[in-house]
Formats: structure tokens, sequence, C-alpha cells
């Protein structure tokens, strides 16, 4: 068989696994961003205890492979039981633990991008919103952080490329993505560089657009910055 009629006749089991790819990383990101939203806020924060939380977070989950934290929240939290059901196809039963995991890893990533974005913004601006009677943490709201999410908008776009590709691992307990489906192909054919093949275009026609889509933006955002 080649590669055309691979995809011609187990096309729905790629169009599972795409469905559920592009559910996960888009469920990520958005968790990611708000726990690394927090993380950097405690990390630039006066607290010493947060600091030296967020610190460990990082060093920690930046320094172990992502695999590794994805076994221990599947396997060792399995106590929790997490609601059973489909959303768009996708089993959350097993997607959650993913979606725990990957947000937990892309967490400590965008944490640094947002620190490095509210330290990029100019000291000025908090000194100049407490001369007017804002406290810090309605500077932090409506100056420092506006400011500091155009900055990071892009790095933002580049995790969600970089959290389709690493979706992959998923497929390792079960889930159904692009990879298990390549699984399922190769157990029914016993074939698997077809499958394989089919699974780069796929990775290839979500991470490609998404990329120039980021590329388009940031050329706008800082055009704005131009003028």
């Amino acid at each position: 068989m080649n590669i055309i009629q691979i995809f011609t006749e187990y096309y729905q089991y790629f169009l599972r696994g795409t469905r559920t790819t592009i559910l996960i990383s888009l469920i990520t990101v958005f968790c990611g961003a708000i726990l690394g939203c927090i993380v950097a806020l405690m990390r630039i924060s006066n607290c010493k205890p947060l600091q030296a939380f967020s610190k460990l977070y990082i060093t920690v989950i930046r320094g172990t492979p992502m695999l590794v934290q994805l076994y221990i929240v599947y396997y060792q939290l399995s106590f929790i039981q997490y609601p059973s059901g489909t959303i768009w196809g996708v089993d959350m039963e097993r997607a959650i633990p993913c979606v725990i995991a990957l947000s937990l890893n892309s967490a400590a990533y965008i944490a640094e991008v947002f620190r490095a974005g509210i330290q990029a913004v100019d000291v000025g601006q908090m000194e100049a919103a407490r001369s007017c009677g804002m406290t810090s943490a309605q500077a932090m709201r409506f100056i420092i952080l506006p400011q500091a999410i155009k900055n990071i908008l892009p790095a933002i776009g580049n995790e969600f490329v970089t959290i389709i590709k690493e979706s992959a691992i998923t497929y390792t307990i079960g889930v159904q993505d692009i990879m298990g489906a390549v699984n399922n192909i190769r157990g029914a054919t016993f074939l698997i560089m077809e499958p394989l093949l089919v699974a780069t275009a796929l990775y290839f026609c979500l991470c490609f657009p998404t990329s120039k889509i980021i590329a388009y933006f940031e050329r706008r955002m800082s055009r704005g910055d131009r003028r």
C-alpha cells in the first residue's frame, strides 16, 4: 500500500487524531498561559516563599522530560476520577491527564516569557501609575500587563506550535491523536513508514499555517510600534 491508499482507506483515523491534537493543544495553551502568568507574577513578587516556589517549579519542570511528567500525572495521580465522556469525539478521561501534564510543562516556559515581557516594560510606567494613585495590583493589571502581553503574543503563538508537536507523546497512554492513528494503522497493516509520512504531512499542515499567522500578527504589532 502506498501513502495515498493509506490515507484514503484510513482517513477517519487521521481525521479523529487531528481533532484530538487540535483540541488538546488549544486547551493546553490556554491553561498553560494562565498558569504561566500566575507563576511569572510569583517569580517577580516581593514575597520570598513565592519566589522560591516559582523558581523551584520552573527549574524542575524545565529540567525533566515531558514524557516523565506525563507518566507521573497519569499513573501516580490515577486516584483522581476524571470525567468520562467525549468532546468533539475526544475521550476526556484520557485527554484530561494529558492536558494537565502538558499545561504544567508549558507553564514553566510561558512563565519565563511573561516575566521577560513584564520586566521589559519601563519601570517608569509603574512609578507613574503609583503617582496617579493606583495600587501596585491596579498598575500591574491596567498598565503593565497590557503592554507585556502585546510584547509576548508572538512567543505565546510559538508555544502553541510547540505544543502541537509535543502533544505527539500523548499516544503513549492511549490517546487517539495523530500518532495514535499511526499506531492503530500499523497494527492493522504492519506498515509504519507510510502512516508516519501521512502524520508528518498532517503536523506540517497544522504547524506551518499557524507559524505564518503568528508572523503576520507579529509584523502588524511591530508596525504599530514604529508609527
